[in-house]
């Protein structure tokens, strides 16, 4: 436990073979409860999984506990390609007291019978801490780019009631991000702002960063059966933490690239997270402005959205009439300005109101 809450950490391993060990044997000692999904890897990595959460699981557990409470052999769960978890026989619900909880294995072996992604492995590992009620839950990959040693900064502005979700910020000091190559920043910085306009959190940066840590609260309320299983996961689920109005701070850590090699096709991945962001972007001005309170936000949007497109065709319009058929330009092209120019002052202005609602809502955890 972590000031009298109990912690659980998932785990995403896709082919981590002599990464994801090291992981769990350098988890923090509070750390109650390892989720470590092995995502159908092609490799080593469920059977370096099932090595270490062995010899974890023999050692006798730094809690307290009742006499009546048993330990459980090391079992492994499946996940099925539905996404269903199948226990094996042994597998024991978690036991607490009014002192700290116990739990008949500290670390929680699941494997994907088909490969879903690091949403999907997360999603899973969610479920799992959802169903063993564990307080705080984070999130640590299983490539070891994650300092172990730096979870306390994540989890304490939950338990001191400053936010229900804290993740990692390398952008915020140059000195820690010298680590991240200039194609790495220029996306991050691409992606950090589309993220602000959809998710709403202005104040937010680095919104790909996967170390992170969320309430059970937040966890059980955000509707994580939904999450977004791409790699775009962190930024889908910020937009459904602002939907439901959750608190949300940054902290500083410093960017760090190892040995491993990354999976992700950059083309596919801009292309893939930047339609769902425009599609969560418009869910959410639906819900949160529309649907569960009204705002005019929403509509200034709309409203400039569309008459920004409209003078922006009509100025293509006005040219090409002008290069083919050799009609005047003025007359046109000066409405067409005028559309393009109030329809930007109203998106504007929404963006200011968005910020405003939710000023209150981020946090920036600094060093």
């Amino acid at each position: 436990m972590y000031r009298d809450h109990t912690i659980g950490v998932v785990v995403p391993a896709y082919n981590e073979e002599g990464f994801v060990g090291d992981v769990i044997e350098t988890m923090p000692a509070y750390a109650d409860r390892l989720y470590v999904v092995d995502d159908c890897s092609t490799d080593g990595t469920w059977a370096e999984i099932r090595e270490h959460a062995e010899r974890e699981n023999s050692e006798p557990a730094a809690v307290n506990y009742d006499e009546d409470d048993v330990l459980a052999d090391v079992e492994s769960d499946r996940v099925t390609a539905d996404g269903g978890v199948v226990a094996t026989e042994g597998a024991a619900d978690s036991a607490s007291n009014s002192v700290a909880a116990v739990f008949d294995r500290r670390v929680v072996p699941i494997q994907h019978e088909v490969n879903r992604g690091v949403g999907g492995a997360i999603k899973t590992g969610y479920q799992r801490a959802l169903e063993d009620e564990i307080d705080i839950t984070a999130v640590m990959g299983g490539d070891g780019q994650m300092d172990p040693d730096i979870l306390y900064k994540f989890l304490d502005p939950i338990v001191e009631d400053e936010a229900d979700y804290t993740k990692g910020n390398r952008l915020l000091y140059r000195e820690y991000r010298q680590g991240m190559s200039k194609w790495r920043f220029v996306g991050n910085s691409v992606l950090t702002f589309l993220t602000k306009i959809s998710s709403g959190y202005w104040k937010t940066m680095d919104p790909q960063n996967g170390y992170t840590a969320i309430s059970y609260y937040a966890l059980d309320n955000v509707g994580i059966g939904n999450m977004y299983e791409y790699y775009g996961y962190c930024n889908d689920l910020l937009v459904k933490l602002n939907a439901k109005g959750m608190r949300v701070a940054d902290v500083a850590m410093p960017a760090v690239y190892g040995d491993e090699e990354s999976s992700i096709k950059y083309s596919v991945y801009m292309r893939k997270v930047s339609g769902m962001l425009l599609k969560n972007f418009l869910w959410r001005l639906k819900v949160k402005y529309l649907v569960l309170d009204f705002h005019p936000l929403a509509l200034f949007y709309y409203f400039g959205a569309g008459t920004a497109l409209l003078g922006l065709l009509g100025g293509m319009w006005s040219v090409y009439e002008k290069v083919v058929l050799g009609n005047p330009l003025f007359m046109r092209a000066s409405s067409s300005l005028m559309l393009f120019t109030m329809g930007s002052m109203f998106i504007m202005f929404a963006m200011l109101f968005d910020m405003q609602v939710n000023e209150s809502k981020e946090v920036q955890i600094r060093d």
